[in-house]
């Protein structure tokens, strides 16, 4: 599988311009952030492995990628979850998907039982022991740099053709992994006089979280991103009529669907910074997530009806 160069289209929300790079338009299995990340172990050969093992939410981005990305390897994907069992009675989303792929879904209280043992840093990076691969929640380790730095390539061939000198990138960011990444192959590229900052803001936790993470893989700060705060603290995964409301407008006014987890925390910062954001051509990047928004949007609408 080749993942093609993702378009870019120039959109306007609440009477602000500005570029998307649609990301979600990558593969119709395996697009994203989350395609970019795992890009290193789709076009190498690992001819010893035989399983993946990762962990993380129900209905992990990054979950059902995996489990995209063992299929087309061969590979068994076992996933540890605080398992839900309501949940996994009448799965949709990214649960459902996965567990269609073959995924084996595990209890995490397991997981000691299972691989763990005595290693309690067994999942600070991706590694290989024996005839496993091991993957950090999220996708969260050196190897995503791999196809990050691919599109790291084409944001600045599209600069080139738009002859942008200076360019204001924002994502929102779990882990960070791909705002890191993105920063740090923008800075390294060898255009010279062009100018390309990333922004992003924290969805997972706070800035202190994301920094830490930041510092996990890159420890020159030079190549770090940016971080905003939100308008407001968002509990991660806890719903807010504000945000389903925001992506409802989002996908009317666009005609894009975003995803619901992530992308209405950013488009509510670059609201909140939006004169700030635009001092350059700002380009936001869609990071794809749309097999989780079913579950979302069920939950949104057992929560709040119509909206």
């Amino acid at each position: 599988m080749i993942l093609k160069n993702s378009p870019v289209q120039k959109i306007t929300f609440k009477n602000k311009s500005f570029y998307v790079k649609r990301d979600d338009l990558l593969h119709i299995d395996f697009s994203g952030n989350k395609a970019r990340k795992f890009y290193y172990f789709l076009i190498n050969e690992f001819p010893d492995i035989k399983r993946v093992v990762s962990y993380g939410s129900m209905q992990s981005n990054a979950m059902y990628s995996l489990s995209v990305l063992a299929k087309l390897k061969g590979w068994e994907f076992e996933y540890f979850s605080r398992i839900n069992e309501k949940v996994l009675k009448n799965p949709n989303g990214n649960l459902k998907a996965a567990l269609e792929n073959g995924m084996k879904l595990k209890d995490i209280r397991d997981l000691e039982l299972e691989i763990v043992k005595s290693d309690k840093n067994l999942f600070s990076n991706c590694k290989i022991l024996d005839d496993i691969l091991i993957i950090p929640e999220g996708g969260r380790c050196k190897e995503a740099e791999e196809g990050i730095k691919i599109l790291a390539t084409e944001i600045i061939e599209w600069a080139k053709e738009k002859n942008f000198k200076k360019l204001n990138l924002f994502l929102p960011s779990g882990t960070g992994t791909t705002a890191l990444f993105l920063q740090k192959n923008l800075s390294q590229s060898p255009t010279f006089n062009f100018q390309f900052q990333v922004y992003t803001v924290p969805c997972v936790a706070d800035k202190a979280y994301l920094k830490k993470q930041f510092f996990f893989l890159e420890s020159n700060e030079k190549f770090h991103p940016t971080i905003l705060n939100p308008p407001k603290k968002y509990r991660f995964g806890k719903l807010y009529k504000e945000l389903y409301e925001i992506w409802l407008d989002l996908k009317k006014e666009t005609g894009i669907e975003f995803d619901l987890l992530y992308d209405p925390i950013g488009f509510k910062t670059i609201l909140t910074n939006f004169q700030f954001l635009i001092s350059n051509p700002l380009l936001y990047v869609h990071q794809g997530g749309l097999k989780g928004n079913e579950s979302m949007i069920a939950r949104y609408k057992t929560k709040f009806g119509k909206i």
